[in-house]
């Protein structure tokens, strides 16, 4: 007989596991054993999707058919997302350059499908997105991580970008702005100065938008501002409130725009018609989505009093998404070990860094203030009453 090895997974799927969801499922865990836990560790609104988008999609329902729509989406879906860069930026974005996607993370694999080959270089910043890396493997390119911290605010300058690049050359770059972990949002003139290079250097510009709407006293800036070469990603997860529907978009540069439609066509077919159905009707909830900003607001501040407070440091600019990380309190071995404590004392759940900085993370750790307020408000409190932290 032949002597077969036992099967196994490929080599591309060796990659990190996600420590956030291992925080989240050890909390639902004691949740249900009935103990009171208060979840940082998830990015997800915990509002409520607007009213406006139950009643369209109630009244879509109503019809009887939910189908495939073509592979780019709804074409009155993407012409509202175009007049919605009009809108916000000022930039005049063609509908036909607007692919809806399968929530941001169907556009990430969309977007490296079709801007890079296996074996290219995409530099990323460190501490960021797992995801980023993980696909990037997954698809057999190669992340180029490039260290931010506390001494540039934790964000990736051009300067940075041009030193890693003459080092050896890159095929692309990702920036995220407002970017998670660090919730820093990047300014306008070095995200033009970041765009610049790349388009003057040939390598491809890839902007994570998808906590556009999130920024608190500073501007955000898109990418279309300074090129219109650059990869837009965004969603409707964050600002929209719509994580379980699934549903992002992308901007192409013309050139991609139909290798994009080909792959999406035999990966996707095409994005939930329903919840493109809800994200058409979400653009009309500002009010609504105001509000519930608000209340990341009274968190965000909460947060930025307590963590000096109790002993943690290197505290990044909270000035967008809804994210607080920071360097942890003396007397901790590890963020993980910080981590279990916090879930087991305070029954409070938080992120270990090592999900965003394998290199330096084990020092340092992510709160996300997406939840209810008042929810968020209780968790500052215990962690102000443990007695492993400072006072």
């Amino acid at each position: 007989m032949f002597d077969i090895p036992p099967p196994k997974a490929s080599r591309r799927s060796d990659v990190d596991p996600f420590r956030a969801m291992d925080v989240m499922a050890a909390a639902n865990r004691m949740i249900a054993d009935g103990r009171d836990v208060i979840s940082l560790a998830v990015g997800q609104p915990s509002a409520p999707v607007p009213s406006v988008v139950a009643e369209a999609v109630g009244a879509f329902l109503a019809r009887g058919r939910v189908g495939y729509t073509d592979a780019l989406g709804r074409a009155s879906l993407r012409r509202r997302i175009a007049r919605h860069y009009a809108d916000a930026y000022g930039v005049d974005v063609p509908a036909e350059r607007v692919m809806v996607t399968t929530g941001s993370s169907a556009g990430f694999n969309l977007a490296f499908l079709t801007a890079f080959d296996v074996g290219d270089r995409v530099a990323i910043s460190t501490p960021g997105y797992p995801a980023y890396r993980n696909i990037l493997k997954a698809l057999g390119i190669e992340p180029v991580e490039i260290p931010v911290g506390p001494d540039v605010d934790y964000i990736l300058t051009a300067e940075a970008l041009e030193r890693a690049h003459r080092e050896k050359p890159l095929k692309g770059v990702l920036i995220a702005s407002p970017a998670n972990p660090t919730g820093t949002v990047t300014p306008a003139d070095e995200l033009r100065r970041l765009v610049e290079f790349a388009d003057a250097a040939g390598i491809v510009f890839v902007s994570d938008e998808i906590y556009h709407g999130l920024a608190f006293g500073r501007d955000t800036a898109s990418a279309l501002q300074f090129s219109d070469q650059a990869i837009i990603v965004n969603s409707f997860s964050k600002y929209y409130c719509m994580t379980g529907w699934r549903i992002g978009w992308l901007v192409l540069p013309p050139h991609l725009v139909r290798p994009a439609e080909r792959v999406g066509q035999s990966l996707y077919i095409s994005a939930p018609e329903l919840s493109q159905v809800g994200a058409e009707a979400v653009f009309d909830a500002t009010d609504e989505l105001e509000t519930v900003k608000l209340g990341y607001e009274r968190s965000r501040a909460l947060l930025m009093e307590a963590l000096p407070t109790l002993g943690f440091g290197d505290i990044a600019p909270i000035d967008g998404a809804f994210y607080a990380y920071a360097t942890i309190p003396e007397g901790f071995g590890d963020a993980t070990e910080l981590a279990n404590h916090l879930l087991q004392s305070a029954h409070v759940a938080a992120t270990p860094g090592l999900d965003f900085d394998l290199e330096r993370g084990h020092r340092t750790m992510r709160m996300s203030y997406a939840g209810d307020p008042e929810e968020i408000a209780e968790a500052v409190r215990r962690l102000r009453n443990d007695p492993g932290l400072s006072s």
